[in-house]
């Protein structure tokens, strides 16, 4: 027989039970504070010693030695020759641009960094912002290439530097995110036909370096074209990255897919929704959602892969400055030229990266609220 106990004896048990003391705090001494344990003293000791050892170097090499001003002259028997970049600095930015014509690659790339600006709120995700950046894209492509409006024709063989690697990553990544949402989706669907052909396309795309799929836009492609018809490099370059990009993020997007409860579709069902609305309405902006993150290393890794396109005879940010610090005026800068290269590929893979933990954080508050 099962007794229940008064409520005075629970809450004699409950006292008791409350009454207990707490486990005693383990004391840390001060070195364990501050540096941790064995392995963290150890980590914390050798880097110490190796800034020591680097950093006085570094130093003297950068600023101390360092030339500001003069020509190749100067920079002999020198430390970091800072006067190369302010001589050269618009060629690496530019490359091979006519230089009485620079102000329009450099519009450009204000056009750009605007039209980045206006689309970072989540608010700003509208019609209205893909309109806005289609008109930059057009406008842009009118600037580089001139030929209407009073502006000089500029062939695609003059373009370089960091126009280059900025169109090609915005339009490559831009083309590829429909394709590869169809991809996805296809590789996902139940039809057979649609399904092996997505996964014939996502793995054969996949098994190929970029490098690979470049050589065969510059080599392969003009051979098995007509007599006479002939396809600009640059487009072949986008093409090649356009393709490349897409069975990526495919890839990636497919897990989101995955990732996503069944329960979601079978709701949007139940209120009467048909397959394309539950798929743009509810399945696609929750998968998009749990896939930022390797969504946003496809975008870095698509931002320096644009350094591959010198195969197609294209000069981006990174062929410039090798091709910078080949004159023969300058004792070989190299050291410096890559320095400022890395410089600026680190801006922007850095401010992709930190816009998209802010905004992942943003959408883990809202899905809390």
């Amino acid at each position: 027989m099962t007794t229940i106990a008064s409520p005075t004896e629970a809450f004699v048990r409950l006292d008791a039970t409350a009454a207990q003391p707490s486990p005693p705090r383990q004391r840390r001494s001060l070195t364990h504070v501050f540096l941790g344990d064995l392995l963290s003293v150890c980590v914390t000791v050798a880097t110490g010693a190796m800034l020591i050892a680097i950093v006085p170097k570094l130093l003297s090499w950068a600023v101390v030695n360092g030339v500001w001003l003069g020509d190749g002259s100067a920079c002999q028997d020198a430390g970091a020759c800072w006067a190369f970049l302010r001589e050269k600095y618009r060629f690496i930015l530019f490359g091979i641009y006519p230089p009485d014509e620079q102000w329009r690659p450099a519009g450009v790339v204000l056009i750009f960094f605007g039209l980045t600006l206006w689309s970072l709120p989540p608010a700003h995700w509208t019609v209205r912002t893909l309109v806005l950046w289609l008109l930059g894209l057009g406008g842009s492509i009118v600037l580089m290439a001139g030929g209407i409006l009073g502006l000089s024709e500029v062939p695609t063989s003059s373009w370089g530097g960091l126009p280059i690697t900025i169109l090609l990553t915005v339009i490559s990544l831009g083309t590829a995110f429909p394709l590869a949402v169809a991809l996805a989706l296809g590789r996902q669907s139940s039809l057979k036909g649609i399904h092996l052909m997505s996964v014939g396309v996502i793995e054969v795309i996949r098994g190929l370096p970029l490098l690979s799929l470049l050589f065969i836009a510059s080599i392969v492609l003009p051979i098995m074209l007509p007599d006479g018809m002939t396809i600009d490099k640059f487009v072949r370059a986008l093409v090649a990255l356009t393709i490349f990009s897409a069975a990526y993020i495919a890839e990636v997007l497919r897990g989101g897919l995955q990732a996503l409860p069944p329960g979601q579709r079978e709701a949007a069902q139940s209120l009467g929704l048909g397959w394309l609305a539950t798929t743009r309405l509810i399945v696609l902006p929750q998968a998009i959602r749990k896939v930022i993150p390797p969504l946003t290393n496809t975008v870095i890794v698509m931002v320096k892969n644009t350094s591959l396109v010198l195969v197609v005879g294209l000069f981006d940010l990174l062929s410039s400055g090798r091709a910078a610090a080949t004159d023969p005026a300058w004792p070989a800068p190299y050291k410096e030229t890559y320095l400022f290269v890395a410089v600026v590929y680190f801006l922007i893979c850095f401010a992709i990266s930190r816009y998209s933990r802010w905004l992942e954080q943003r959408m883990a508050i809202e899905s809390r609220a």
